[in-house]
């Protein structure tokens, strides 16, 4: 779903219009993140089903003087799309106060972080990580966080692509710890994308909600359900949107129609999910090695230690 670093950017329009005008319409997952969008997934990484975070949060919490040590007396530590940095904190607990800390996000909330980083130095760049090879100059002793499991959200090629440009700002011997989803089984990765509540619904609605907002769409909500299903063939939770009914949405910043079959999907985001043998696959073509893999308690998450070679 998520395309090569080195894609174009478009506007929110742009992608709009080109989106939904493929044969398998889409939207682009970070779209997802305007305010109500960011504050509708704080509430999903509160719910029971969604082991995620609390998954990555023990992986920090017994781990994070083993990873502080790994990342190998970094002087300046990069963090990709850092959000609040809730988890993030627990490893700088373990840093000394000499790292500086690097966060980018699109969202201007990065800005204000330094109040919670108060033993470190914080230089928050507001900016799309993916543009990182124009955010960041290139400098010895540096580490990267990419956190989370938004690696989840890129292809094979993709991902690769991104780390690749990861890379271009480490030096050989530097390290990228890197978040990412394990296979479980079915029922407990289906339940985290379709919580009973329907927040997760709710989360994916907002992107028609915002092309009414910021494009003048005229999308009934009602007429379109969220839908959440395993794809064992790609190893990846698929988000969709489907039409409840045949028809016909106008947008009016896009000057047309968008026309809709009963059960036509919009697909809204991948989460693909790895095995070992999968993130050592990544770490060869991106140009790293692992060096160490930290799990929670039940084998479900991991944070992986990509070294440059």
């Amino acid at each position: 779903m998520i395309e090569s670093p080195a894609t174009a950017r478009r506007s929110f329009a742009e992608d709009v219009l080109h989106g939904l005008t493929r044969p398998q319409k889409t939207l682009p997952p970070w779209y997802f993140y305007d305010a109500l969008g960011s504050a509708l997934f704080s509430a999903i990484c509160e719910l029971p089903e969604y082991y995620l975070t609390r998954a990555e949060t023990e992986v920090l919490t017994r781990h994070a003087a083993a990873i502080a040590r790994a990342l190998g007396g970094a002087e300046r530590i990069i963090e990709l799309g850092s959000g609040d940095a809730r988890k993030t904190r627990l490893l700088f607990d373990a840093l000394p106060p000499a790292v500086t800390y690097v966060p980018i996000d699109v969202d201007a909330g990065v800005l204000s972080l330094q109040a919670a980083f108060n033993r470190h130095r914080v230089e928050p760049i507001q900016g799309d990580y993916r543009d990182i090879g124009s955010l960041i100059t290139a400098a010895p002793n540096t580490a990267v966080l990419f956190l989370g499991s938004s690696i989840g959200n890129y292809d094979a090629l993709s991902a690769a692509a991104l780390l690749r440009d990861v890379r271009r700002v480490l030096a050989r011997g530097n390290a990228l710890l890197l978040g990412a989803d394990l296979r479980k089984p079915v029922i407990f990765m289906e339940r985290a994308y379709a919580d009973p509540l329907g927040v997760t619904a709710c989360f994916n609605l907002n992107l028609l909600a915002r092309i009414n907002r910021e494009l003048g769409g005229q999308f009934d909500l009602a007429a379109f359900e969220h839908r959440a299903f395993f794809n064992e063939q790609e190893s990846r939770i698929e988000m969709h949107l489907v039409s409840r009914r045949r028809q016909s949405v106008i947008v009016d910043a896009l000057r047309m129609a968008i026309d809709f079959e009963a059960g036509e999907t919009i697909h809204t985001e991948n989460s693909y999910k790895y095995s070992e043998a999968g993130l050592q696959t990544l770490a060869r073509e991106a140009g790293f090695d692992i060096e160490q893999i930290w799990t929670d308690s039940r084998g479900w998450f991991a944070d992986a230690l990509f070294v440059v070679r």
